[in-house]
């Protein structure tokens, strides 16, 4: 399909064409012609201050925003609906999954485009339909014999789109690809804002990995271009940006200022912050972390992050959402459900306690849990009154905490990702390994940590040095696990061997690459 400069490379299935219209399109070419090329330009700039940590520069407040930063103003408001988060449930953007998120008894539920869904063509487009037929009220799904469809009372809806630096190779615009964060907000947003501010519900999506406030400002140029093409109020959108990269911690007033007319939130995305930091930090011997598993929200840099946003919010009349809990309840293991069930209560009484006004969970059967906790804890709609004491300062944010590296969690770190992204390569996003669920951050958790490990010659606890041999040595002895596991028919087609070949490279390379899903995406999906 080919219309006025638009190209459509991938397949168009019964059904898309309601999805992809002329008109959606056309909406589509505008906003890539208008921000593409400072999108482009924000992330040279991201590449650019990477360079000068390289380089072993520090990181602090920005003194060029010390005015905003000090300045007495506030965002300007909330709809109804989203005054009381306490429990948000999220999850990929397939039909069932839709279905029962809304019908979980979570306030909210975040439909993911981004790292809870593997970005194929059939995946993206499948999801818009499924959003748009959630917005009208008329999902439904026939399966194995089962009837699914939408209870009287459902979850707010929210959708997430992809971030600044992810393509979407399947359309092009004047030769151009067009990225992937205007094409999942582009068409959710130009499909659905009538009919959810019909029923008195709005559009509205979380944004994620940003890393500067003019990436935030940007959003708010496509907000209000997007809200001028429908016609529709200046802050008709809302929006809540994820803090889930370092650089973003310290511009959290930033963020929510160049957002002030349509943001409503910011959340502690806690993995991807991991990865973050790792990343950040790929070569500062003084900042590497321990094992994954010791890495807790308890851990005083994570402490810091977390007082940091909810005092933050707060002050500026924002909600400040809580994290994801990672537990996911057990199949017929009583002891193992309940263990999972304690650490997720203990998880949400230190968000409740901290000031939070709402927190995630990832499975239908957790929300009652969280619920509980904030109900107790928080008997109001939000806590926005609640200002965590003291103040962030830069160091507290960059500290590493003291931990073990060891052997064990050098090969669970080989065993996830091997297992998450031969699971993204066949098409899942979201996936339930070792009773917790895995999306694309603790991937990027697990690889980015054994290369700055090798990188920088860490010692594990056993005496082993991290070098090329010890990485070679785990992913075989890892994948005979994984062989053993799934046994030898659904190995040969899950994809375990694409995935060690692509960890084992991403480990191995001289730099660390930004985003696994970057060279996973090109070489599997972009050309499908």
């Amino acid at each position: 399909m080919t219309v006025a400069g638009i190209e459509v490379r991938g397949a168009m299935k019964p059904g898309y064409e309601t999805i992809l219209t002329q008109e959606a399109l056309s909406f589509l070419a505008l906003l890539h012609r208008r921000f593409e090329p400072t999108r482009q330009a924000l992330l040279q700039a991201r590449e650019e201050r990477q360079r000068w940590v390289d380089r072993g520069n520090g990181m602090d407040f920005l003194p060029e925003t010390a005015a905003v930063r000090a300045g007495d103003w506030k965002i300007k408001g909330t709809p109804a609906d989203l005054q009381d988060r306490r429990v948000e449930i999220t999850g990929p953007i397939d039909r069932k999954m839709v279905i029962n998120a809304l019908n979980s008894g979570a306030k909210c539920f975040m439909a993911c485009f981004e790292d809870a869904t593997a970005p194929t063509w059939e995946n993206m487009v499948d999801g818009q339909v499924n959003l748009r037929d959630a917005a009208a009220g008329t999902i439904s799904l026939e399966d194995k014999g089962k009837s699914y469809s939408l209870n009287a009372e459902t979850a707010v809806l929210i959708a997430r789109p992809r971030g600044w630096h992810l393509p979407e190779a399947h359309v092009l615009i004047d030769g151009e690809r067009l990225s992937g964060a205007l094409f999942d907000f582009g068409l959710y947003f130009f499909h659905n804002a009538r009919a959810l501010l019909a029923k008195g519900s709005g559009p509205y999506f979380y944004l994620p990995k940003m890393e500067h406030h003019l990436e935030a400002r940007l959003w708010t140029q496509v907000f209000i271009q997007a809200e001028s093409l429908l016609g529709l109020p200046l802050g008709t959108i809302k929006a809540t940006v994820l803090i889930e990269t370092l650089p973003a911690a310290y511009q959290c007033d930033e963020i929510l200022f160049e957002l002030r007319d349509h943001i409503v939130a910011l959340n502690c995305g806690r993995w991807d912050y991991i990865f973050s930091y790792i990343k950040t930090w790929r070569n500062d011997e003084s900042k590497v972390l321990p094992d994954r598993a010791a890495v807790t929200m308890k851990s005083p840099f994570m402490a810091e992050y977390a007082a940091h946003v909810v005092r933050t919010c707060h002050r500026r009349g924002a909600h400040a959402m809580g994290g994801m809990s990672a537990f996911i309840p057990v199949k017929n293991d009583e002891a193992a459900n309940e263990k999972a069930f304690a650490a997720v209560r203990a998880d949400k009484e230190r968000e409740a306690t901290l000031g939070h006004d709402g927190t995630w969970v990832a499975h239908p059967g957790l929300v009652p849990v969280a619920k509980e906790v904030f109900d107790k804890l928080m008997p109001g709609p939000n806590q926005l009154d609640k200002l965590p004491a003291g103040e962030a300062s830069a160091e507290a944010l960059s500290t590493a905490p003291e931990g073990p590296k060891t052997k064990a969690g050098f090969d669970m770190n080989v065993n996830v990702g091997i297992g998450y992204i031969a699971a993204w390569l066949r098409g899942q996003g979201a996936v339930p390994l070792h009773n917790l669920m895995e999306d694309a951050a603790t991937a990027e958790i697990s690889r980015t940590q054994l290369w700055q490990w090798r990188v920088t010659g860490q010692a594990l606890d056993s005496g082993e040095t991290v070098d090329a041999a010890l990485v070679e040595k785990s992913v075989g002895e890892q994948l005979a696990v994984w062989k053993a596991e799934v046994g030898d028919n659904f190995y040969a087609t899950g994809k375990y061997e694409e995935a060690a070949e692509l960890f084992r490279a991403l480990v191995l390379h001289e730099q660390l690459v930004p985003f696994l899903t970057l060279p996973a995406y090109e070489r599997w999906f972009a050309h499908a």
